[in-house]
């Protein structure tokens, strides 16, 4: 009897070591891109045969909705873990916490790093936590420790680094022995969103930029193609939000409007700013704002419902937007370039691109408009990972997905 129970128990753990061997073996992956500001009809201005390639291949989506403010950190951090702005905590590129009297800037290299900024669960967390390794190169909140993990693969941000860099260093990653090979990965371009403030999202140079993008994506997937598990490789390509156009003609400038000796932080830059008024001057501050032609303005629990913003201490007082082609900003000698983001994100302009191709996804297949906080669900279903308590739903986007 104690041989036979002997047996059927090495029994079960062969059994169970197979499967997860096997598990680990078809395990799939994501590669997800994101170049900055790459607004959603731009793939329609120029010819860019390597997006149309993923598209017939795969799955586009007809826009995708970022998140307010329609902003780079805010939208990256987003798309990580699924939460809105006002819910991560990311609620704009610099910010000001009134709970820790600190401060956070994107150009502040200890507050990036500093974990205690970042809410939520980015889904490369999500992964580490339940065995799936992931990479990182330049993501928002990736070069922070969050929750006590990092991805296993990460890169300090510098700019430095060639396009070209980044595609090797990807495709490296993952032709690394299976052991120790992300299968979730996660990487950025700084462009066409330098090239759209600069020259403005209708430009000759902008169309330039998309073609030479739509190059190194050919060079990324002619690369990818000769790896062994190409064919367990899904591709996203994705960005944090579109470019409208602006102008120096249609500008307000704050401190026109609102006295300095009124505010205790003013915080942001064009089109947004959050404000926290000195006690007794939030009135007088959304006074002077609201009846000013070009900007939109609210006390933070007035924000309407559907921007999903102003219940995090973070947003202040005030929240503050620009207008549709409108610039807001806090002197009368500073200059706005061609082209910003920022603004509500029903402005179609601020709209940006989602494609995708791989064994996970339908082919050939063009989905409604869905928001970007719905692909860290759509990441958990196809590695088959259990996802963190999220404000977008698989439900928006299961119908890219093979049935």
């Amino acid at each position: 009897m104690r041989n036979l129970l002997y047996i059927l128990l090495l029994s079960i753990i062969l059994f169970t070591g197979c499967n997860q061997q096997e598990k680990k073996q078809t395990l799939p992956y994501v590669v997800m891109l994101s170049m900055d500001g790459f607004r959603w009809d731009y793939t329609d201005m120029v010819e860019t045969p390597n997006f149309d390639k993923i598209a017939s291949k795969g799955v586009k989506a007809r826009t995708l909705k970022p998140s307010f403010p329609t902003k780079t950190f805010p939208n990256h951090y987003s798309i990580a873990t699924g939460l809105y702005p006002d819910h991560h905590g990311i609620v704009l590129n610099s910010f000001y916490d009134p709970e820790t009297n600190r401060h956070y800037a994107i150009s502040d290299r200890e507050a990036v790093e500093d974990g205690s900024f970042y809410g939520g669960e980015p889904i490369w967390v999500t992964a580490e936590k339940q065995g799936v390794l992931s990479g990182s190169y330049f993501w928002v909140g990736s070069e922070a420790e969050i929750a006590g993990y990092r991805p296993t693969y990460w890169k300090k941000y510098d700019n430095g680094f060639s396009y070209s860099q980044r595609i090797d260093s990807v495709i490296a990653w993952l032709q690394k022995p299976e052991t120790i090979r992300p299968h979730l990965i996660l990487w950025y371009f700084d462009e066409p969103d330098h090239s759209g403030h600069k020259y403005g999202p209708g430009s000759m140079e902008i169309m330039r930029k998309v073609e030479q993008l739509d190059s190194l994506l050919g060079v990324f997937l002619n690369k990818l193609e000769k790896l062994p598990v190409a064919n367990e490789v899904n591709v996203i390509v994705t960005s944090d939000h579109g470019m409208g156009p602006v102008s120096n003609d249609r500008k307000v400038v704050l401190s026109d409007h609102i006295p300095t000796e009124w505010t205790e932080e003013v915080q942001g830059y064009n089109p947004n700013f959050c404000i926290k008024a000195k006690d007794g001057f939030e009135d007088y501050i959304y006074e002077a704002l609201v009846y000013t032609e070009g900007v939109t303005a609210w006390k933070s629990e007035e924000v309407p419902e559907r921007l999903h913003y102003g219940t995090n201490p973070r947003t202040l007082d005030i929240v503050v937007v620009a207008d549709s082609a409108w610039s807001v900003v806090l002197d009368p000698d500073q200059r706005v370039g061609k082209g910003a983001h920022g603004f509500d994100n029903d402005n179609i302009d601020m709209h940006t691109i989602f494609f995708a191709y791989g064994p996970a996804f339908k082919v050939d297949y063009v989905s409604p408009t869905f928001e970007n906080v719905d692909i860290y669900p759509l990441i958990c279903e196809i590695l088959n990972l259990d996802p963190a308590p999220v404000d977008g739903t698989l439900e928006h986007v299961k119908g890219l997905l093979k049935e």
